[in-house]
């Protein structure tokens, strides 16, 4: 029988971060576990557009300025955040135009994997549970991680192949850190999902025309945003779910269906590769984990 949120334990006294909870699945996650008793920080730039979604939200719901395309805003947040349970690395940017964060990153790359390996290393030590990444089918449409140019510095910029890459490098990078906090023996976990194909804004900032057409194409062959927030519901609460397996739907090619352990590629699983990623992000970030 497919899992639903219905299944989701009390969550009363537990409190979850989750970032880009100002849209798409962020509002679902954020409105299901309000609903379960959960204190939610909706961690977004547009504090004004959280805090009008938060304030139709019914719980314990609260907003804090994040810019993940700006790192002195993510140590920002990370020094005014107490102790909590869970993070959900949920904000993303898909296929725009080419441009950099206020540090000189490929947008993409430093917006989806860059800004939460920064505010996943900071909040670390106040991190009493888990952390959930949210990756995407998409992560096979790479035929390589450029870990020698993982910023355009020496390429030619392809919004599709470079949204692949940051939802590759989400991938390893969560897997990389369960190996490390395995090793290290804390109780802390790293999970990562997939939410398959959902109509959300996601896919209508492109800047290109295919944007008045890719919502009612995504209708059709995937599922809504509230049953894509599944897996995301999945990871960050149910307290058996195996860190070692992806979790997402696995039907019509991964775009809807229940929970289930999910495929994915071979490259994601190379840990020579993640343990590159890992130190140049730690790298371009500046910033170390203390395990």
């Amino acid at each position: 029988m497919a899992w639903n949120p219905t299944e989701v334990p009390d969550q009363s006294g537990r409190t979850f971060i989750v970032t880009g909870a100002n849209g798409g699945l962020g509002v679902e996650t954020t409105t299901v576990l309000a609903s379960k008793g959960g204190t939610v920080i909706m961690a977004c730039r547009n504090a004004e557009k959280a805090k009008a979604i938060a304030d139709r939200i019914d719980g314990d719901v609260r907003v804090a300025v994040l810019d993940l395309a700006d790192l002195a805003s993510v140590r920002r947040f990370a020094d005014t955040t107490g102790e909590f349970d869970v993070l959900i690395n949920n904000a993303g940017l898909m296929n725009i135009p080419f441009s950099r964060t206020k540090d000189g990153f490929e947008t993409q790359f430093g917006v989806n994997h860059l800004g939460h390996f920064a505010l996943t290393g900071l909040l670390l030590d106040r991190m009493r549970d888990r952390v959930v990444s949210i990756a995407s089918i998409a992560h096979k449409q790479t035929p390589k991680l450029w870990i020698d140019d993982l910023n355009y510095e020496g390429r030619r910029y392809q919004r599709n192949l470079a949204y692949s890459q940051s939802k590759l490098a989400n991938l390893m990078y969560g897997r990389e850190l369960q190996h490390r906090l395995a090793e290290s023996g804390s109780d802390k976990r790293s999970y990562v999902v997939h939410p398959g194909v959902s109509p959300t804004d996601l896919f209508a900032k492109t800047e290109t025309p295919i944007d008045r057409i890719s919502k009612p194409f995504i209708r059709l062959i995937g599922h809504s945003p509230a049953k894509a927030a599944h897996s995301t519901l999945f990871a960050a609460t149910m307290p058996d779910a195996d860190p070692n397996i992806y979790w997402g739907p696995t039907r019509y090619f991964q775009s809807q269906g229940p929970v289930e352990p999910a495929p994915s590629s071979k490259l994601s699983k190379n840990r020579q590769l993640q343990r590159r990623l890992w130190e140049e992000s730690e790298r371009m970030t500046g910033i170390s984990y203390k395990f």
